[in-house]
């Protein structure tokens, strides 16, 4: 009997046994992951540190975009020993209420903001005090000193710290760096005994082709046009035409980067000079010139005879004014903005060729600018291959491209045939080591270094004896092309009677180009382009002449 009880209770001795057994394997072995992940988030805790964002220079060194500090005051409640005491203690000191604070330090979270911006008073005595569980940090708020300059084109950082529009949005990654991780482990007295993690990084610092010199003056001529021909809009464009570096970009109007918050409409975040597109109006002439005296179908001196229109299918093409000018060159169509001679030049290349000259000067593709959110246009009502299509786009109606594709253009003129990249980062500092940045190449045959050369001829006769005569600088060679175009409906098809947009494009000294000036204004008050973007051409190219001290071309 005694047997008996005895085999009893070793028989529940042994099934106790194993049932906790099998547990201890189900919880040590089987389901050991859920457990540990559990004890380590009672015992761990992670905090993401930023790395310092890097900052962003002109080509002489004054930051665009820089950082600023202020110091913080943290708590992490479970190493404070004494909350009632300690918030007794931090309420005079920071002048804040006692029982908020006490809250935050009883709230069982590893971190809880006390307040920001510190004064100096204040920093010093939480120093001295050095509360348990009371720490200091800082925080690192992006500014921009030169606030409303360069805006569009610069971007801004959004309150996730994520860099939009522009330069910031282009080159988040490598200005915002690499974020850490600092783990913070609680040891067996409830005291956090090691502090280690993943290292933060800084972002990389980066130095523009940017000129504060020349966009100040860029910019001041933007505001004037504003006062004078009160303009709706404006660009300019200042690049080398050999090496694409961009030397300024001025847009009107702008809006302050410190307070970019407070902007009601996004539209003014846009750089129109690669986020619009616009029809150019007769600055596109010398592309379909370009073209032709490439192929060899024309020359500068090819005669046509002008009798005011030119009929295709329904439509009438006209000049400009209804102007008859008889029988007139390749270079006195450019001269005279002839509209009938840029449809005679587009017929004697003929269609196909015509379409693919465009396509190689880049139309149809981004310029691949590093700006953050570049358009372009497919060009497709132009490319369904209509003879009215070709005949309106010889002079710059019916294709739509931005100020940037046009300033490439005109680029492959200025360097003898040469399709640049614009850009505007010239080097990345990056924790010491200097990477300087050399756009790769892109084809280097557009057109003939001969075709260039006699087109240029053809755009420096433009200005000394065509409609951009107020673009000529005494002892120098200019070359350039005024463009006045109708700008289209939103919304159905046809143009508006009384609004416009005038540009002018040119380059100097013409023979051996220093810079390119892209000028583009949207609807002022002036009847043509020869009296708002000609006059603005020249008083950026004579400032860039004195600032370069270049050497004049031939005695005034």
């Amino acid at each position: 009997m005694q047997r008996w009880r005895i085999n009893i209770v070793l028989t529940f001795i042994t099934i106790f046994s194993a049932l906790i057994i099998g547990r201890l394997v189900y919880i040590q072995v089987i389901n050991h992951q859920y457990w540990q992940a559990l004890a380590q988030g009672q015992q761990k805790f992670f905090v993401s540190l930023e790395g310092e964002r890097g900052e962003i220079f002109f080509k002489d060194g004054a930051p665009l975009a820089k950082n600023y500090s202020f110091d913080l005051v943290y708590a992490a409640p479970p190493e404070v020993e004494n909350p009632e005491d300690t918030a007794k203690a931090l309420g005079s000191t920071l002048n804040l209420p006692e029982d908020i604070i006490l809250e935050k330090l009883q709230s069982g979270t590893f971190y809880e903001l006390l307040k920001k911006r510190l004064s100096e008073e204040e920093l010093g005595k939480l120093k001295e005090m050095n509360l348990p569980g009371i720490h200091l940090g800082k925080e690192v708020k992006r500014y921009y000193p030169f606030e409303s300059m360069l805006a569009q084109t610069v971007g801004f950082v959004g309150g996730d710290n994520k860099g939009q529009y522009g330069l910031e949005g282009f080159y988040d990654d490598i200005l915002r760096g690499a974020d850490g991780i600092l783990q913070k482990e609680k040891g067996p007295g409830g005291y956090f005994i090691n502090n280690f993690g993943k290292p933060l990084e800084n972002g990389a610092d980066v130095v523009l082709t940017l000129d504060y010199n020349v966009q100040f003056f860029a910019e001041k001529l933007l505001g004037e046009a504003k006062e004078n021909l009160d303009i709706e809009k404006g660009e300019i464009i200042v690049l080398d035409p050999n090496s694409g570096e961009i030397m300024a970009l001025a847009n009107f109007p702008s809006f302050n980067l410190n307070e970019y918050s407070q902007i009601a409409s996004l539209d003014i975040f846009k750089n129109s000079s690669m986020h619009e597109l616009f029809e150019p109006g007769s600055v596109f002439k010398p592309i379909t010139m370009a073209a032709a005296l490439n192929q060899g179908k024309i020359t500068p001196k090819t005669t046509y005879v002008d009798e005011g229109a030119v009929k295709i299918g329904t439509y009438t093409i006209r000049n400009y004014d209804n102007r008859v000018w008889g029988e007139r060159t390749m270079s006195e169509v450019l001269e005279k903005s002839i509209n009938t001679g840029a449809v005679f030049a587009e017929k004697e290349l003929g269609h196909d060729l015509f379409l693919e000259y465009v396509e190689r000067f880049g139309f149809f593709t981004p310029t691949g600018i590093d700006l953050q959110g570049e358009v372009f246009s497919q060009n497709r009502e132009f490319r369904k291959g209509y003879e009215i299509n070709f005949a309106t786009a010889s002079f710059g109606q019916g294709i739509e491209l931005t100020s940037f594709q046009l300033a490439r253009a005109y680029s492959v003129i200025a360097n003898g045939g040469k399709l640049i990249r614009p850009f505007l980062v010239k080097r990345i500092l990056d924790n010491g080591k200097i990477i300087e940045v050399k756009p790769q190449a892109q084809d280097s045959s557009v057109i003939s270094e001969s075709s260039a050369s006699q087109l240029t001829l053809m755009l420096v006769s433009t200005v000394d004896n065509g409609f951009s005569g107020r673009a000529k600088i005494p002892g120098y060679y200019v070359a350039g092309k005024t463009g006045t175009a109708q700008i289209p409906y939103e919304d159905k098809r046809g143009y508006y009677e009384d609004r416009t947009i005038q540009s002018f494009v040119g380059f100097a000294p013409a023979l051996d180009p220093q810079f390119l000036i892209l000028v583009k204004l949207y609807n002022p008050k002036a009847r043509t382009a020869e009296y708002s973007a000609v006059p603005i051409f020249r008083e950026m190219a004579k400032y860039l002449i004195d600032y370069l001290q270049i050497p004049p071309d031939y005695d005034k």
